[in-house]
């Protein structure tokens, strides 16, 4: 709207000067600023000082963009690079899913256009940090950029990161950078540092290691307000990652509100070739700098912070996850045991009692206990603090409550977590105390506290008894053949049956069944619904085995024996059917896998668990997860036992060949070679399962011992067999040999494209009958010829030679 109409009425003398000093205002900071300076100085009393800090002026005045505007052009700049580079990196998903394209070198042409846009942002990056639509472009640019750039970005930033971290916007891009700062640490710490232009008119770029520190030590002052800042708080989470490496397994970086964001923004990765193959560093290591700088931030904090402040900060949703991973540090660092430590503050002297008088139990721990926010800390610290810190918290808040706590929606969690470096006392007390509360945990589904016991009696190899007897409570087992029915009461976290004298209303299901033999009487009636489309979700839902009791008993074969023979022994009371259903469920599925891999099993068990599916391994290969178990069985048989599955697969080859999952099996049988040359087969899957076996010790080797000589070796070890390619290839130059000079190359093609196409069993043994006296050349030339009559075009196109 043009100035002369924005206001009715008349118009004063100073009007035009008042437009013209807001202008200056908006338009040049520096002398608005220094407007608003000498106004202050000469309106206000002589003791009160202006801010000297003209970034903090400019942030109260225009906080959305403290350091200006980005301009209309360099906006429409940015969304065209955007776009641009939005294409590359959906292209590159493409040529990765398509297997790439080794022809054509993009780099030259990409790197270009990073110059381009480089040049324009220089001078403006925190205009553009700061901007909603230019930050995320910032983002997606600083995947791309090597370490060279990527420190200039940074170094460019420098002291405005204080607010630049409270942005809304900037934080994000800060965020980024702290991330993809981390490979670049690690290679400095190996000694590879870029190439750095020679340039007179600029002085010395500092290294990523340096930055890190500088900006530590800009944000340090203030690092209390910063960790309780909506925005800044993620970016300090992030900051504590790149300083501790203990960290870098930690989900609280990001909130889920942030991540899915983000994940809406498509992919992230680099749009240059060259970067397309690299892995993160698994191996994380850490300058001694970067653990004084984390002890300056736990010095800082629990001097500007004092007692009640800190507590208060696990209750918040902003800072409670800082906290966190602070106590994660501290304890890293070896500082939790002493007094007047974040540990202690929070546990409310808990610390400071195990060399002074005994404590009572504090209101404030019990409060956390049952908190959503706060019962994530108080994890942490029942995980990470000291042994006689853990005993006095087992003690004061656990112990005598474990029956109301373990069916408590929140605080069921944190007694897992307790129970999981409980010592064989308190396991053993704890069994006794939840002796008979055990089937209400189960009805509550609180498996996760069963399941924390169950894993933690696998580790110390102890109380295997008391647990059996505790698993078979839960589920209502009492007799010999009900405890045979513990897989599908576990699977469906039903009890067997409900006694009369304890029906309540506390022990229902989800599904409003009471127990197991409620819901076997019924489920026939839903498959019929089900199947007719007339069933609900419930229904659905009711078929379906559930993930917790999967885990339950996954973790019950992992203990000793003959403990785990109670999940064996329901495994072989099922029908036929039954294991098979199972098999057909990702849930139910891993049980088998934990059965084949788990260490505590003996072989003997796993062979019978194999040959019970003789006869039907080809309904267990024609479905998504039970192809998955039947490749498992598969690579656990020996030479003899797979002999027998791929012959009992042999009158069901065809419908393999025409099942989408079931295909793959059956290109790996080799059916075909076990019915021509069967020694052959046999030598083949010896040496094949010699190969794999190396392979998989080395595989353990490398994670036991970690050793840098050990992924060469490792690596050195042939993957696939060499015996089947140099067959394949004296087959090739026997049929090029006889026949490629009289028959064609068409007539090979023939032949070779019906090889992989057996013929029927009778056939195939009328052949093997014939070509028993003879050598290897016969044999190939009866295998042709038989291919050649089998295939009518290959026949024809004989006769049209003879002709």
């Amino acid at each position: 709207m043009p100035r002369g109409l924005r206001k009715r009425g008349r118009r004063h003398k100073n009007t035009e000067e008042d437009d013209y000093s807001h202008e200056q205002t908006q338009d040049g900071r520096e002398d608005g600023f220094k407007l608003n300076l000498n106004e202050a100085d000469i309106s206000q009393p002589s003791w009160i000082l202006p801010s000297t800090s003209q970034s903090d002026a400019i942030l109260t005045s225009n906080p959305e963009a403290p350091f200006g505007f980005v301009d209309t052009e360099v906006k429409a700049y940015f969304r065209t690079v955007d776009v641009q580079i939005q294409d590359w990196q959906s292209s590159q998903v493409e040529s990765e899913e398509m297997g790439g394209n080794t022809d054509i070198d993009p780099n030259e042409e990409r790197r270009l256009f990073f110059v381009a846009a480089l040049t324009e942002m220089q001078g403006k990056e925190r205009e553009l940090a700061t901007d909603p639509d230019c930050s995320i472009v910032l983002e997606r640019m600083a995947n791309s950029m090597d370490d060279f750039v990527r420190r200039v970005l940074m170094d460019s930033m420098a002291g405005s990161y204080e607010l630049l971290i409270k942005h809304r916007f900037a934080s994000h891009v800060c965020q980024t950078l702290f991330t993809l700062a981390v490979d670049t640490i690690q290679r400095e710490m190996k000694g590879i540092y870029p190439r750095v232009p020679d340039s007179q008119d600029k002085g010395e770029l500092r290294t990523m290691k340096q930055l890190i520190l500088d900006i530590c030590e800009e944000l340090l002052p203030a690092f209390p307000s910063h960790i309780m800042d909506p925005f800044a708080s993620h970016v300090i989470r992030s900051l504590l990652v790149l300083l501790s490496p203990i960290l870098a397994n930690e989900s609280l970086v990001r909130s889920k509100k942030s991540a899915a964001w983000k994940a809406k923004q498509g992919s992230m990765k680099s749009v240059f070739e060259k970067d397309k193959g690299r892995e993160p560093v698994k191996q994380l290591q850490a300058p001694s700098e970067f653990h004084q700088m984390t002890k300056q931030f736990l010095e800082v904090l629990k001097s500007g912070l004092d007692e009640n402040e800190i507590r208060a900060m696990a209750a918040s949703k902003v800072a409670s996850p800082g906290l966190k991973m602070l106590l994660e540090v501290e304890a890293d660092l070896g500082s939790s045991g002493e007094p007047d430590s974040l540990m202690d503050r929070v546990t409310v002297g808990v610390v400071s009692a195990c060399s002074n008088a005994p404590l009572e139990s504090s209101d404030y721990l019990n409060t956390l206990l049952r908190d959503t926010t706060s019962s994530h800390l108080l994890e942490t610290i029942i995980t990470r603090a000291p042994d006689d810190v853990f005993r006095i918290l087992w003690n004061l808040y656990l112990k005598g409550k474990l029956p109301r706590l373990s069916v408590h929606p929140v605080a069921n969690f944190v007694v897992a977590k307790a129970f999981g470096r409980a010592d064989e006392q308190q396991l053993l007390d704890a069994c006794q105390e939840l002796a008979d509360s055990w089937q209400k945990i189960i009805a509550a589904s609180r498996s996760g506290v069963l399941r924390a016991v169950v894993d933690r009696v696998a580790n110390l190899r102890v109380l295997g008894d008391e647990l059996v007897k505790a698993v078979f409570s839960a589920f209502a087992l009492d007799t010999a053949e009900e405890k045979l029915s513990l897989v599908p009461c576990a699977l469906y976290l039903l009890p067997f049956k409900v006694k009369a004298v304890s029906m309540s209303a506390s022990i229902v299901t989800h599904y409003g069944r009471k127990d197991y033999q409620t819901r076997k009487s019924t489920v026939m009636t839903a498959e019929s619904r089900v199947h007719s489309r007339e069933g609900n979700k419930k229904d659905k839902k009711l078929l379906e085995p559930q993930i917790q009791g999967s885990l339950l008993l996954q973790s019950l074969l992992h203990l000793s024996e003959p403990n785990y023979e109670i999940v064996i022994q329901s495994i072989n009371s099922l029908s036929l059917e039954e294991r098979i259903q199972l098999a057909h469920n990702g849930s139910s599925s891993r049980i088998y896998d934990v059965l084949l891999d788990s260490s505590a099993i003996p072989s003997k068990t796993k062979r019978s668990f194999v040959l019970g599916f003789i006869g039907h391994y080809h309904q267990l290969a024609d479905d998504r997860f039970g192809s998955r178990i039947v490749d498992r069985c598969w690579n656990f048989a020996d030479t003899y036992l797979k002999e027998k599955i791929a012959r009992s697969v042999i009158p069901h080859q065809q419908t393999l060949a025409g099942s989408f999952y079931g295909k793959f099996f059956s290109r790996n049988l080799n059916l075909y070679l076990l019915q021509r040359r069967p020694e052959e087969w046999r030598n083949f899957q010896t040496e094949k399962k010699r190969q794999a076996d190396v392979v998989y010790q080395s595989s353990l080797a490398k994670k036991q011992e970690a050793s840098s000589s050990l992924p060469q070796v490792a690596t050195s070890e042939p993957v696939a067999s060499p015996q089947p390619t140099k067959k394949r290839k004296r087959k090739g130059d026997e049929i090029d040999a006889l026949f490629n000079a009289s028959l064609g190359n068409k007539v090979k093609k023939a032949a070779l494209g019906n090889e992989v196409k057996p013929a029927s069993p009778q056939a195939s043994a009328v052949k093997e009958e014939n070509s028993v006296d003879r050598d290897t050349t016969d044999k190939g030339l009866l295998d042709v010829l038989g291919a050649l009559k089998n295939a009518p075009k290959g026949e024809k196109r004989k006769k049209k030679r003879k002709s």
